[in-house]
């Protein structure tokens, strides 16, 4: 069984901007690379960068939908790259401490005054600040995703689900047998572990910022849970293309 890796993403900063890859060289035992490493600490968080944290540490979209609409583009010495719908377009070098505060001072007033503040940027390179307790790259499958939209009666994003591997060219729901299994992906290797259990945060327009589309009670009414997609490990690393063959061995 065989079909093609279709989109690459990752997310420089935690819930704070997408970009598209063409091709990237995956690392064994760590995340995406550029995937996550920098976070928006809040006030009322103890993390500090030392060791991986859990999201709800951070500012994320499940508590402020404005951070939705969030594109990155990331460059060469800790330099980003960000465009958002309401803030404009601002670039910011996020190694420097000076530059941490300026993009804290940016994004704070998407928080809603119910949630704590953004306080400080962290960073956690190679590991990534993954929603999982382990190092993960998740994968999507586009017929599931396809079969989201006919539950829902209309198209969304695919970019409400923050994934960074997308495949194409199998059945609905097909990636739930993967779990423990060998998928190459070019010249990598990834198993899958778990599956992504989700939260308001694809509700979120990833144009808008508005919560729009029901999408986490249209998994549960469809198939009676909340999962889309899949968390991966990288058990052999190596360049991937999108495009290159998918293949489960």
């Amino acid at each position: 069984m065989t079909g093609c890796l279709a989109e690459i993403w990752r997310h420089p900063i935690k819930s704070h901007g997408r970009e598209r890859v063409e091709q990237v060289a995956l690392k064994a035992s760590q995340a995406m690379p550029g995937d996550r490493v920098w976070a928006v600490a809040h006030a009322d968080s103890d993390a500090d960068g030392s060791e991986w944290a859990s999201c709800s540490n951070f500012s994320r979209t499940s508590r402020t939908p404005a951070l939705a609409p969030f594109w990155a583009r990331l460059q060469s010495g800790g330099e980003v790259n960000l465009r958002h719908t309401q803030l404009g377009e601002q670039s910011f070098n996020l190694d420097d401490p000076a530059d941490q505060e300026r993009f804290v001072a940016w994004v704070a007033p998407l928080t809603p005054e119910s949630q704590p503040a953004p306080n400080r940027v962290v960073k956690l390179e190679g590991r990534g600040f993954t929603d999982s307790d382990f190092p993960s790259v998740t994968l999507c499958n586009c017929a599931s995703h396809r079969a989201v939209e006919e539950q829902l009666g209309q198209e969304i994003s695919p970019l409400r689900w923050r994934g960074n591997l997308w495949v194409d060219g199998f059945a609905p729901w097909a990636e739930w047998d993967w779990l423990g299994r060998e998928i190459r992906i070019g010249e990598a290797v990834l198993v899958p572990r778990e599956r992504t259990d989700r939260c308001p945060t694809t509700m979120a327009n990833p144009e808008t910022g508005e919560r729009d589309v029901p999408t986490v009670k249209a998994l549960l009414d469809g198939w009676g849970h909340k999962d889309f997609s899949v968390r991966c490990v990288i058990v052999q690393g190596g360049a991937i293309r999108e495009g290159d063959e998918v293949s489960l061995q």
